[in-house]
């Protein structure tokens, strides 16, 4: 979770976060607080994924 970047949304006011290393790991929501609790879930989502398919979870990412 190290690597996640927010961000707040102008049209909405709402927050964006992601962690580029990992594509399509990212989330919106009304508050940071949700915003990151709904980050660490697709991040853990992802890492399941990526294990169940057998791919590659680089380096970098095991130490998140």
């Amino acid at each position: 979770m190290e690597h996640a970047k927010y961000e707040i949304l102008q049209d909405d006011g709402t927050y964006y976060g992601e962690i580029k290393e990992c594509p399509g790991v990212y989330s919106n929501a009304p508050t940071l607080e949700k915003c990151r609790d709904e980050l660490e879930e697709v991040l853990e989502e992802w890492i399941l994924i990526r294990v169940y398919m057998n791919l590659e979870i680089p380096s970098h990412i095991e130490k998140i």
